[in-house]
């Protein structure tokens, strides 16, 4: 799976997100930060991430998630270890 794919799969989980603005949603790279360019609050991370694997079809180790960083890079490289991972 291609970072772009996972980047893709990302930006329809967070039009699933109330709290986000779509607007925010046009130009997502692997730079924006869902905290500060998106305004997700924090508490809504874990829907995120359980969003995440539920797409994905996989499931993070939970000190992976404590780790876990707010850029999209840093959810995209979890994704790509998590499945490498089996």
């Amino acid at each position: 799976m291609e970072r772009k794919e996972i980047i893709d799969g990302l930006v329809e989980i967070l039009k699933t997100v109330r709290t986000v603005d779509q607007s925010r949603l046009v130009n997502v790279t692997e730079e924006t930060d869902l905290l500060k360019d998106m305004s997700v609050p924090s508490a809504e991370l874990i829907n995120i991430v359980a969003k995440t694997e539920q797409k994905f079809g996989i499931e993070f180790e939970d000190d992976d998630v404590d780790d876990l960083g707010s850029t999209v890079k840093d959810v995209v490289d979890l994704i790509i270890r998590t499945k490498a991972r089996g």
